[in-house]
């Protein structure tokens, strides 16, 4: 499933990772994540600040808002904020059925999407104590009515969740053909700590 609108290049890591882990583990489970696998991304210099995998998920899963990179027009890149909703597994978004962000996307499906936890300024210090998390990976427009709808409850659970069943429903139907849903399989995720914010600790 994951391997769908990867591209090249990231099925090609995606397939021979699964060779190598079932060499290496011919007994083991094939139910690992991707971004796991850091072979065509680099690596951060100071990995001391580097968050560990399950911090980098606590982060997307709290964050309200981040900002989606993309291949913009003319060689320029498209940055632009949004929220979100992660499950566990992949990244959904909300977007109008036309735009520069849907372009850009059927252009080039491959994004990269950062989130900021935490950025607190120490002016005495010219420094900010900080923890943030970016995502790497491939974008598809989702297409099937069914995926659609459970991709935008998903949304609606989390930015209105005292809201009834009945009301995500009524809003959903209401803007239904105003809207599409996308989803971001993640080739890499990594997280980063401030040297700052490690001091507080």
């Amino acid at each position: 499933h994951q391997v769908r609108n990867l591209g090249v290049e990231s099925s090609i890591l995606f397939v021979s990772t699964i060779i190598d882990y079932a060499r290496r583990n011919p007994y083991g489970s094939l139910r690992f994540r991707i971004w796991r696998d850091t072979t065509m991304f680099h690596k951060m210099r100071r990995n001391v600040q580097q968050l560990s995998n399950e911090d980098a998920e606590a982060v997307l899963l709290r964050g309200r808002s981040g900002v989606l990179a993309l291949a913009g027009d003319k060689a320029f890149p498209y940055a632009v904020p949004i929220s979100y909703v992660y499950d566990g597994e992949h990244i959904y978004f909300h977007s109008a059925t036309e735009g520069h962000k849907i372009d850009a996307i059927r252009r080039n499906p491959n994004a990269s999407f950062a989130v900021i936890d935490q950025d607190e300024v120490i002016p005495e210090k010219y420094t900010t104590a900080y923890r943030s998390v970016i995502v790497f990976g491939s974008i598809r427009i989702i297409e099937d009515e069914e995926e659609k709808r459970i991709a935008v409850r998903k949304l609606a659970l989390k930015y209105a969740p005292d809201n009834t069943e009945q009301q995500h429903n009524e809003m959903i139907d209401r803007t239904w053909e105003r809207f599409c849903m996308l989803e971001m399989s993640i080739a890499h995720m990594t997280g980063k700590v401030g040297s700052a914010l490690l001091a507080k600790k």
